[in-house]
């Protein structure tokens, strides 16, 4: 890393990849050495941390659905704080700091206070999810685009999806934040004129040793009687005909389930 990084205050934005610690790129790896202060999500695998300097400072400002936390603005303030104190500080957050991470929107406040600041990206758990459960995103054969979408429900927000128009965005559609909307969410798709039999795979805490993959259609998650099916966060949904590959490309170990089987609605 630039030496001069050790002498005033910065803050790296730090993509801390999908979870497999061994993801983390070497860049990452570096800047969380060379920081005075580790600022970290709750996506961010805890075996990351050991790559920070003896003394280092770590802060959790993690976020999780349904429970108190921290809010936004109050971590820019710590970034900013801490760095204009002459700090250097490693923001860490899972997967890409600029795909859904909120990286952009802790750029655009450390430039309005004049804060030295740099990206390291990271690998984004859209694409590793993926492809730790064999689904490539795209392939000759199936695919030749690819979206992504956030399924959080932020009614308030400018940045509602309008889904009956996503369901034709592109041939494989990527849909972060969703265990909670993606029944919903099959529904709309579908309404909007994707097929039913569509392949769908939802992933939660991909690339991690306890992964979890379930798989099925549209229709299948659509028309489940139960209002909420047992699937939790963290998880990624895959929309696409590349699903289809997931069981023939299986290269890495993890549990497999279909939508329509009891386990998934043991509520």
């Amino acid at each position: 890393m630039d030496d001069s990084s050790n002498h005033s205050g910065k803050v790296y934005l730090i993509g801390a990849g999908p979870g497999d610690p061994k993801l983390l790129t070497i860049k990452a790896a570096e800047a969380i050495a060379a920081s005075d202060v580790i600022v970290y999500d709750y996506l961010v695998n805890p075996e990351v941390l050991a790559h920070s300097r003896r003394g280092a400072e770590l802060v959790y400002v993690g976020k999780r659905a349904g429970e108190p936390s921290i809010s936004q603005d109050e971590i820019n303030q710590i970034l900013i704080e801490r760095a204009g104190g002459g700090e250097v500080v490693a923001r860490l957050k899972g997967g890409d700091p600029f795909i859904f991470g909120r990286g952009g929107e802790e750029a655009e406040a450390l430039v309005e206070s004049g804060i030295l600041w740099e990206v390291i990206p990271g690998i984004s758990s859209g694409v590793a999810a993926a492809a730790y459960a064999g689904i490539p995103l795209t392939h000759r054969n199936f695919s030749s685009s690819v979206a992504f979408i956030t399924g959080h429900d932020s009614r308030k927000q400018r940045t509602d999806v309008d889904w009956r128009s996503a369901a034709h965005f592109a041939d494989t559609l990527v849909i972060f934040m969703c265990a909670e909307s993606i029944k919903q969410i099959s529904h709309s798709l579908i309404e909007g004129g994707r097929k039913a039999s569509t392949p769908i795979a939802i992933i939660r805490w991909g690339t991690y040793e306890h992964q979890e993959v379930y798989s099925g259609t549209l229709e299948d998650l659509a028309n489940q009687k139960i209002e909420n099916p047992d699937i939790k966060p963290p998880a990624i949904a895959i929309v696409g005909e590349v699903v289809a590959l997931k069981d023939k490309l299986n290269w890495f170990k993890h549990q497999s389930f279909e939508l329509g089987a009891v386990a998934l609605l043991n509520a």
